[in-house]
């Protein structure tokens, strides 16, 4: 399996705190007896990844106690966490959910150097090694997920339309959207569904295009990506952006409630899938998934290792923690990053950082989820590429860039117009 996945940073402002434990102190003692770390987290009663680390480990460790502090969800975390971190008020463990925040927090000081669990984690640990900062580590994955392409073979069947093999390039994608839509015949359903994010285009294309690259100041690589999607909308195959956007539609009603035959979505939407069938927010009918489409033929086909995207979720130490209590926070997130965590939230559909047999095993075990060998395939067998690679002008490039994209899904301004402007803005306001 190849999954080579890289992290990201960005310029969102973090506190100044002094860095403690950083390589060459001597390490704290570990505590005798029982031992409360807190753990940060979001949204619990629909994230439930959170509790269930803290219950693995706690299982396997009794004198250890993992509390859970709720912040908001969406971009307030990075912001209330912040203050927290300011106020030195912050739990003893985080989630850096955003990885353009990674460096500027670790720039910050609020980050523990943990090169030392970095270094004993499997090297196989998606976007491990890429998360290291002049040579030193301060966050580790614990969960990866990587786009896919989810269908519904219902409406394929029900179209006439040959099921995606794993060989589809986007031209293979559109041509099958397309007739998806004319052989479904039906007003409210599409051949695919593309959400508004920027990365569900400028995602495949910064990974798939040889060369590409954000800080280099040419985005061409991004036109033949934006025509597709383009065609696609104005031919009716899928939603427009406009129709997105105003009517606020969710990925997970289109796919779910079968108002589109296909969607390219993070491995993330197995378990939501799953779970909303069971309860009946989602119909009940039969799914498969299939690599996401390549560029060309060099990577496509069960022989060949599909390239897709997608950044991985880190947990560090805050560098304010009491000392007495760093070691066991290092051994959460060795449990955590590991086996033992990777299997714990594949057991609730969560696609972890470390992917092995024992996990693919446990996710495809779950009720719902198909079984066929594509499935299994397209889920263990990537080359995974970051959205967001590591550079110091990450973050205002990705603001460029997403306001480009809604200039252009939009039909605002044709595509090579607005690539030109971001490229003289990155040029003259970057850097």
């Amino acid at each position: 399996m190849n999954r080579k996945i890289m992290s990201a940073f960005g310029v969102a402002a973090a506190a100044s705190l002094a860095l403690t434990g950083c390589g060459g102190e001597s390490e704290p003692e570990a505590p005798e007896g029982p031992v409360t770390i807190s753990l940060a987290g979001w949204d619990f009663a629909s994230t439930p990844e959170f509790q269930t680390l803290a219950d693995a480990y706690e299982e396997a460790n009794p004198d250890v106690t993992v509390e859970l502090k709720e912040y908001p969800a969406g971009d307030d975390y990075d912001t209330a966490l912040t203050a927290d971190l300011s106020a030195g008020a912050a739990p003893d463990v985080f989630i850096v959910k955003n990885l353009k925040n990674y460096v500027t927090f670790q720039e910050g000081g609020t980050l523990l150097d943990i090169s030392d669990v970095a270094a004993e984690l499997d090297p196989e640990t998606g976007g491990l090694e890429p998360m290291a900062v002049d040579g030193a580590t301060y966050a580790v994955p614990y969960r990866q997920d990587s786009w896919l392409l989810y269908y519904n073979k219902e409406l394929f069947e029900k179209a006439g339309v040959d099921l995606p093999d794993g060989s589809w390039t986007w031209d293979d994608y559109a041509a099958a959207a397309e007739e998806l839509t004319e052989g479904v015949d039906e007003k409210s359903v599409t051949g695919t569904y593309l959400h508004s994010w920027q990365s569900t285009v400028q995602g495949f294309a910064l990974a798939q295009t040889e060369g590409a690259a954000l800080d280099g100041g040419d985005f061409s690589f991004l036109a033949p990506y934006y025509e597709r999607e383009l065609a696609l909308q104005d031919a009716g195959a899928q939603p427009s952006y406009a129709t997105v956007t105003t009517n606020e539609l969710t990925y997970q009603a289109q796919f779910g409630t079968q108002k589109a035959a296909m969607m390219p979505m993070g491995s993330w939407y197995i378990g939501t899938l799953v779970a909303e069938q069971e309860s009946g927010a989602a119909d009940t009918f039969e799914w498969g998934i299939a690599p996401i489409p390549q560029l060309d033929e060099s990577t496509t086909g069960t022989e060949n290792t599909p390239v897709t995207f997608g950044d991985p979720t880190t947990m560090g130490i805050n560098a304010g923690i009491d000392e007495s209590k760093v070691e066991t926070a290092k051994d959460f997130l060795s449990f955590a990053a590991g086996p033992e965590g990777a299997a714990a939230l594949a057991g609730i559909g969560i696609t972890p950082a470390l992917i092995d047999d024992t996990v693919a095993d446990a996710i495809f075990s779950l009720e719902g989820v198909p079984q066929d060998e594509l499935s299994r395939f397209s889920y263990t067998t990537h080359e995974t590429l970051p959205e967001n690679p590591v550079g110091q002008n990450t973050a205002a490039i990705q603001t460029i860039l997403g306001e480009m994209h809604s200039a252009v899904m939009s039909e605002s301004t044709p595509v090579d117009e607005a690539i030109t402007e971001a490229e003289e803005r990155v040029a003259n306001e970057v850097g």
